[in-house]
Formats: C-alpha cells, structure tokens, sequence
C-alpha cells in the first residue's frame, strides 16, 4: 500500500478494488462500500490527523461507551457527478454545521470544519470512480462519531472515533409510502435530543414503525409528544403538506431535526412562487382539509429520498387517500432540487459544492 499525505490528511490506498465486483445498473440503497474510508481519533483532549485508509473493521473492547451510554451521531449526504466528470456535493457546510450542534449536545468533542471538509474532499476525490452516473443514483455519505473511551461508568467518554463511510447508491424508496399517524408513542420530547442526528433518535423509532408496518403502512408520522395533536415529522424526514395551493411544514424545535433537504425545498418552492407557511399542522386541520377536498399533497424530505411522496395516511382505524395530480409540488420540487445537486440547472442560492 502507498502512503501520501494530502495537508492534513495520510492516505493509505487499497491494494486490489472491489469495484469491478459491484453492478451500478443495479445499486440497493446503503449496501456496498466504497475501497476507503476516513478515519480520525479523539484523546487527551485533541483531535489526531485524519487518515484515509482502506474500508475496514473497527475492533472496540467490550466496556467502550458507545455500547452502554450510546454517544452516537451521524449525518446524511450525498456526492454526485454531473455529464463532464465533475463532482458535486449539496450544501456540505450545513451538515458539518449540524454534526457539531449534534456532538455539543450529546457532550461529545466538535470536529473542525477542516477535518471534516478536507477529509470528505480527500476521500471522494480518491473513490472518485465509486460515483455512479446511473439514473437516480449517488454516492450516499455518511459522516459518524461514536463513543471509544473505555469503562462502566455512567459519564462522558474520553475518547472518541470520527469516520467517514460511503456507498454507492440507487434510490431509497420505490413509489408512493402509505403513512400512519402515531397516537401513543412519540419520536422525542421537549428539553429532548430529537433535534440532534442521534443513533438513539432512529433506535427509538424503529418499534412503532414495525407496528405500523404490520398494519399495511409503509411508514410512521410522528405527533408531538403531549396530546398527539400535531404533526411533526414523517418517519425519519421532515413533513411537507399541501392544503389548497399552499405548502405547510412544522416549524424546527427541541422534536424536530433542522433538515437540509427541508430548508432547501422552503427556499426553492417559494423561488417558485408556492406560498409557504412554517407552522404547527394539527391532525383536525389535515382530516378537515381532507374532508373538504382541499389536502391535495403530503410528502416526506430528508437527504436519501430528497422527496418521497405519501399516497395516503391512516388514523383512528381509517384510512384517507390522496388525489393523483398531473402536476403536483413533490416532482416538481424533487426535479428542481436534483437538477441542481446534479449540475444540470442553474443554482442561484450557491448550494453546490465542487470537489477538485
């Protein structure tokens, strides 16, 4: 293996690819890894050098944190190759941004912006050929930090693994996702962690979605956590409703995840010319929009389905379905989103990243 050291960062490259092992006609979401991955430790009250080195195990001794008080957080991005070969990655900074929110939180060290930027661009410039160029494809990012420090002890860690993985990806969900809307259990509380990407946040979910599953449901829309009166989000994404011509989501709080994805589509729709309103949506509200005829869209927005729509939504023991549009908000944010994260449009809010 040859070594070389790009500033900051030691590069350890793979001797034999795995590429030519991986069908790119035909990628699942989240599966296959790249050749490398960036890794960089936290002791003594410092960051060590970054390091790219070949994908590999991690060997954590049994009392390590991570298992017993679950220091975990993570982020979601995506790299993408426009028609010339050029790589792209959508809004990088804010997820650096909300990675230290979530660490802050969570007790646990912030990570520099330049470890982490330097160590992304490193990485994807070195797996550049792990970039798919098919239809609806992207290489999924995944930036995590966990817990390593040693012992039983019901305190913070001393030390800490920062990693950054990726795989080439095709799309996250196939069509339409039917939804039931939670009326017992809640994704987080107030004072909470639900704002922070914490392992722990989708851990917690992953019960009443399997229940909602076994009822015919695709996924889950959270209510708050008091009287179950409003929505919050859908699954692990924010929440979009169109009533009327307008477009409704839920403010941003303790509960809820400041979504990149969420920010970007309130920008872009009102670049369009959508009214949009950031408020509290009660479930009374979208029954009574439904009975009306005037709940014309939901769709969930996160990072891996940039839009993922809702074809209808169960609750109290019936099911309400949504109406099929010629032209609907979620194709057209999604296409506006996508060419723009792709290189195919123009991007006028400066969003786009270029790794050189």
């Amino acid at each position: 293996m040859s070594f070389e050291v790009s500033n900051t960062i030691l590069i350890e490259r793979i001797q034999q690819s795995k590429i030519n092992e991986v069908d790119f006609e035909n990628l699942p979401f989240g599966k296959i890894r790249t050749d490398h991955m960036l890794i960089c430790e936290y002791s003594d009250g410092k960051w060590s050098q970054p390091r790219v080195v070949p994908y590999q195990d991690i060997s954590l001794d049994p009392s390590a944190k991570i298992f017993h008080y679950g220091q975990s957080i993570f982020e979601g991005m995506k790299a993408y190759k426009d028609e010339e070969g050029r790589i792209w990655l959508f809004r990088p900074l804010e997820n650096q941004k909300r990675l230290n929110i979530s660490a802050k939180r969570l007790a646990m060290p912030e990570l520099p912006e330049g470890y982490f930027m330097e160590g992304l661009s490193t990485l994807l410039k070195l797996d550049k050929d792990w970039i798919p160029t098919t239809a609806n494809s992207s290489l999924y990012v995944r930036p995590f930090m966990f817990a390593s420090g040693t012992g039983f002890h019901a305190s913070p860690s001393d030390a800490y693994t920062f990693v950054i993985a990726c795989s080439p990806s095709g799309p996250y969900f196939g069509g339409k996702i039917k939804v039931l809307i939670e009326e017992k259990y809640a994704r987080a509380a107030n004072g909470g962690v639900g704002f922070a990407k914490a392992g722990g946040n989708y851990a917690g979910q992953f019960y009443p979605t399997n229940l909602a599953i076994e009822k015919g449901y695709q996924q889950v829309i959270w209510t708050d956590d008091i009287k179950h009166e409003f929505i919050e989000e859908a699954g692990a994404m924010n929440i979009f409703v169109r009533i009327g011509d307008k477009l409704l989501t839920a403010p941003t709080s303790d509960r809820i995840l400041d979504g990149v994805t969420r920010k970007s589509i309130i920008d872009v729709a009102q670049d369009m010319g959508i009214e949009v309103e950031v408020r509290k949506i009660s479930v009374h509200e979208l029954i009574e929009a439904h009975e009306k005829g005037q709940l014309k869209e939901m769709f969930g927005a996160g990072t891996a389905a940039v839009v993922s729509p809702i074809s209808g939504f169960g609750y109290q023991n019936k099911d309400y379905e949504l109406p099929e549009l010629d032209k609907n908000y979620a194709d057209a944010l999604k296409k506006k989103i996508t060419d723009i994260q792709y290189n195919r449009d123009e991007d006028k809010f400066g969003w786009r990243y270029e790794v050189k």
